[in-house]
């Protein structure tokens, strides 16, 4: 039975920090007077259906010129609405009176239905006024935040569902409004503590442990080593990802108006992996024996926990049928300060790997790295100050249930939900994006750390308006045509030998376009050792990539455009690797061609 821990790595459990001084980005404000009357540019007039103004732009041109002569003002046709309406330029803004002088002209000419200022619009999302915001850097610090206000124009997370594999739940009123329905798959009644096996019940009694209750490690040292109190770390999480918004008191997560589920496997003393893979596959949507199917199966799963050794076949099979249904996996990198290829679930195929970052954007001292992580995300630090931890929902109870409050915790468990959180934006955005074009794009639009990385943080820094389109780009959109993907997991050699990875292609009529889209993720700790082909059905390859001493960077993961246009698509393609030099390994994690 393997055993698995949650992945917070410590709690600052005060929150009576102050908060910051006025004209910080977050901090709550007095209510903001009646904005001021802007000035007018433009007015649209309606006019009634038998005027001729209403079917002639030149009689509606001179309409306005004799309105303008009666106020004073040098008015002019500009363009017919859709509507029917003309759009009429004041030719200079004008003030209030003078402005409200001019439709007045309108509005004495009974052929007129009706005329209005073209008023100016915003985006409607505002800071959030939860009271706590100011102290989650996190989500907007220009430094090492995830830019996550910049995408709340695109999305909150509404109708997407987010099942948190965890703890459970302990009820929280800036929760409640987004929790639904989720389960216990704890099967020993010790570790559930709450004088069961599993249920329907995923409420959260608490995880506390004696030192030495879950037995003694490997040197018979007892296990814990010291009493622990409840964590509440589920909780935490779910804060994080979907804590009610707007409603003026504690924190805002990042999809507020997402669903969360509460899958419970973790209680005293950690979890097992057969609870976890009972877990996974129920969530999105799988069948357990014994349990009741899901009704609200997920768009996303968190898997904050882990534990040691690589990904274990059992786990691996879980994951790939939750992503064979739709599902994106976001699992933490672990707590150890090592290598995250030796943690499960973080070293599976098919996850999104999320190391954690501090408040200046350095890979946190306590992070896992490596080449099996994808992305990075805020974790906090909190060894100097909460202030630079990661504030969510908890309880203050320490052997049971007390009353609901907000702390500040630090760990890749923290930094997983900002990922959780980002996915379940980009599946209401984009709903029929695939687990994989997701990854990809959260990938794709990260921006570099700004602080250090010893050892591999993926792709960088994630940022949540960039992933969203929100800053001059476009919305998340899966390719057009038709997609194959293949989730490899083929280990490179660093012996100078090629190895391949192939893909069958069926359904599409004819040869294969001329800008063939091949995405590819590859982990290596040393890009520039790989030469990749892409060879076609008929064993023509293509070189998409050639090996260069000078590139030492971590990973590929890109997509290349090759011209297949004299090759026929339907057959088996394959994507081949050589590692040209030896000293540094990786693996195919996945790759995919689009028609």
């Amino acid at each position: 039975m393997t055993t698995t821990a949650l992945l917070c790595a410590g709690a600052a459990t005060s929150i009576a920090a102050p908060l910051p001084a006025p004209g910080t980005p977050g901090t709550p404000a007095a209510p903001a007077p009646a904005p001021a009357a802007q000035p007018v540019e433009r007015l649209i007039v309606g006019y009634t259906s038998q005027a001729a103004e209403a079917k002639s732009d030149d009689a509606a041109a001179k309409d306005a010129e004799a309105k303008g002569r009666k106020a004073g003002e040098s008015l002019d046709f500009d363009r017919r609405l859709g509507t029917g309406a003309a759009l009429v330029d004041l030719g200079a803004e004008l003030d209030k009176a003078d402005s409200e002088d001019v439709m007045a002209a309108f509005r004495a000419d009974p052929d007129v239905a009706y005329v209005v200022p073209d008023t100016r619009m915003y985006a409607t999302a505002v800071t959030p006024n939860d009271s706590e915001y100011s102290r989650q850097w996190d989500l907007f610090e220009a430094t090492a935040g995830m830019n996550v206000p910049g995408a709340w124009d695109k999305a909150t997370g509404s109708g997407v569902k987010v099942a948190v594999i965890d703890t459970g739940y302990v009820a929280h009123s800036d929760l409640a409004a987004n929790m639904i329905a989720g389960y216990d798959f704890i099967s020993d009644s010790f570790m559930a503590n709450d004088g069961g096996g599993r249920d329907s019940n995923a409420a959260d009694p608490g995880d506390w442990v004696a030192r030495g209750e879950c037995g003694t490690d490997a040197n018979g040292q007892p296990v814990p080593a010291r009493d622990q109190n409840n964590s509440w770390h589920g909780t935490h999480v779910a804060g994080t990802i979907a804590a009610t918004t707007h409603n003026g008191k504690g924190v805002a997560g990042i999809a507020y108006n997402a669903t969360v589920q509460p899958v419970r496997v973790l209680g005293k003393c950690g979890g097992t992996t057969a609870d976890i893979i009972d877990a996974i596959t129920w969530s999105s949507g799988g069948s357990v024996q014994g349990v009741p199917a899901n009704p609200n199966p997920a768009d996303v799963i968190n898997m904050s926990l882990g534990g040691g050794g690589a990904c274990d076949a059992g786990t691996q099979n879980a994951i790939n049928g939750a992503v064979s249904r739709g599902t994106t996996v976001v699992v933490a990198a672990g707590n150890s300060n090592a290598n995250a290829a030796n943690f499960n679930p973080a070293s599976c195929s098919n996850v999104i790997a999320v190391a954690a970052s501090d408040r200046e954007g350095n890979r946190a001292s306590y992070s896992n790295y490596g080449t099996v992580v994808d992305i990075t995300a805020p974790g906090g630090e909190t060894a100097l100050s909460s202030a630079n931890g990661i504030w969510s929902t908890l309880n203050t109870g320490t052997r049971s249930v007390g009353s609901e409050t907000y702390t500040a915790y630090q760990g890749t468990s923290m930094a997983a939900p900002h990922i959780a959180g980002l996915a379940a934006l980009m599946n209401q955005a984009s709903p029929s994006m695939t687990p994989a074009q997701i990854e990809s794009a959260i990938k794709t639009n990260a921006r570099t750390l700004p602080g250090t990385c010893s050892g591999g943080c993926g792709a960088g820094l994630a940022d949540a308006a960039r992933t969203l389109g929100a800053s001059g780009g476009t919305d998340p959109q899966p390719p057009t045509g038709s997609v194959f993907t293949n989730a490899a997991n083929v280990s490179i050699p660093d012996t100078n030998t090629p190895v391949t990875s192939s893909l069958a292609v069926t359904g599409i009529s004819g040869n294969a376009p001329a800008d063939l889209k091949i995405a590819v993720d590859i982990k290596h700790t040393y890009r520039g050792d790989l030469r990749i082909e892409l060879v076609a059905p008929n064993g023509a390859s293509a070189q998409l990539k050639a090996a260069s001493s000078s590139d030492s960077a971590d990973n590929v993961i890109t997509t290349y455009t090759v011209d297949a246009s004299g090759v026929v698509a339907n057959g088996t393609w394959k994507l081949r690797v050589t590692d040209v030099y030896s000293g540094d390994t990786g693996y195919i994690d996945s790759w995919g061609l689009t028609f």
